[in-house]
């Protein structure tokens, strides 16, 4: 229950972020007399600047570290932040690693979310979404694609390095770690950040695959979903898996996503065994 509560505040946080990373975009926001945009006027007063944002997220992180402080050891539940073959545990019994776990479970969600945008990002897809992307990347969105796909392993590498130092110096690591061990403990984890992209690639080909026989009208979202997918779809056009009015392209691009991502994830899980403590 724990963890469905953890992954539900992480969720309210990071629209507090998306917000916050959204209110540049907002054209009532930036208004200028030039323009016809700078005479319009809110029709309820603006009580929230946008800076008061990371304030606010900064606060719920530090609340949520409190709320599990208070009732995770009633619940006898001990956090864990989940990175595939790593998993660190935190004890709910002591304010200072439940805090710091409160946090490091929202930079996780907050890292696969901009992992998944990033793929959005290379996928080049129409209007809206792109728009949505553009805005929440900022810059990064006019990288280079060998820039852009090679971002997400840099920064999940870099983290752990970090973090493991952390981790090992409040002694949360079981095992003692050499130098030696915590780079390729970093190499595993930078592999395993592509592995988070089979989600979102697999979400939009189911929806791609009930569109295909259902129509859900003609909203800009589903012409994304449509140009996305052909274009993810594209290595498996010569192979042919029509069967008169049935295309079963679809089927097998989340079947081959999935078995994918477990053939890496055992990959990964038996090198990470093997490493020498």
């Amino acid at each position: 229950m724990m963890n469905w509560v953890d992954f539900i505040l992480n969720v309210a946080g990071l629209l507090v972020w998306l917000n916050w990373r959204a209110g540049k975009g907002d054209p009532l926001g930036r208004r200028t007399p030039a323009t016809l945009v700078g005479t319009l006027r809110r029709a309820e007063p603006l009580r929230m600047q946008r800076w008061h944002l990371p304030l606010v997220l900064g606060a719920f992180l530090f609340l949520r570290g409190f709320l599990y402080w208070q009732i995770g050891p009633a619940l006898r539940w001990t956090a864990t932040l989940d990175l595939g073959v790593i998993s660190p545990s935190f004890r709910s019994d002591w304010f200072g690693r439940i805090l710091l776990f409160s946090i490091l479970s929202f930079a996780l969600t907050l890292g696969i979310f901009y992992s998944w945008l990033l793929l959005l990002s290379l996928l080049k897809g129409p209007r809206p979404v792109q728009d949505f992307v553009r805005l929440q990347l900022g810059r990064i969105d006019g990288w280079s694609p060998g820039l852009k796909l090679a971002l997400p392993p840099v920064v999940a590498a870099i983290s752990w390095w970090l973090v493991s130092w952390v981790l090992a110096w409040l002694q949360i690591d079981t095992e003692p770690t050499s130098t030696f061990c915590r780079i390729e403990e970093s190499l595993i984890i930078a592999v395993q950040s592509y592995l988070t992209w089979k989600f979102p690639i697999a979400a939009l080909l189911t929806l791609y695959l009930l569109n295909s026989y259902i129509y859900f009208g003609r909203h800009p979202l589903w012409n994304y979903i449509n140009v996305t997918c052909q274009a993810l779809l594209r290595p498996l056009k010569k192979i042919p898996l029509r069967v008169g009015k049935a295309d079963f392209t679809p089927v097998v691009g989340i079947a081959l996503v999935f078995l994918i991502a477990e053939l890496a994830e055992r990959g990964l899980s038996s090198l990470y065994a093997r490493l020498a403590y």
